[in-house]
């Protein structure tokens, strides 16, 4: 779906770019970059292909002033990680940083691909995890 909207929204953001830098950002996860203890076959597979189409996009789009990067979160409370929500007390102690995610880290974390100082970020990966992908073996 990502590729799909990208393309669907090609002219608009080439239009836009002729100012300043469009941008797209996916939204990834951690499970792209690094081996989740949980046996999460398609989510990891579809978050690393994820990454990788967001670098290729990025090479391509570039060229025509659009700036394709993501975002790789790791366990932050919604509606989409119940888990995270409901139980963060009981994550956190598997977290080098001792906290699930915030919104406050993923507005942050927004934010800086979106403003000027995300420009140069060329198909990058912001990887917002308290450490877990560091930790993970």
């Amino acid at each position: 779906t990502p590729f799909f909207l990208t393309q669907a929204l090609h002219a608009l953001l080439k239009k836009g770019a002729q100012q300043q830098p469009a941008k797209v950002i996916n939204i990834a996860s951690i499970d792209g970059q690094s081996v989740n203890p949980m046996e999460t076959y398609s989510y990891a597979a579809s978050k690393a292909g994820l990454i990788h189409s967001t670098r290729r996009r990025a090479l391509r789009l570039v060229k025509v002033g659009v700036v394709v990067s993501a975002i790789a979160p790791g366990s932050c409370a919604s509606d989409l990680n119940r888990l995270a929500r409901d139980h963060g007390d009981e994550l956190a102690h598997a977290i080098p940083a001792g906290r699930i995610g915030i919104e406050e880290d993923m507005a942050g974390a927004s934010i800086y691909p979106a403003s000027r100082a995300g420009d140069h970020g060329v198909g990058s990966t912001l990887v917002v995890d308290g450490g877990v992908t560091l930790a993970r073996v």
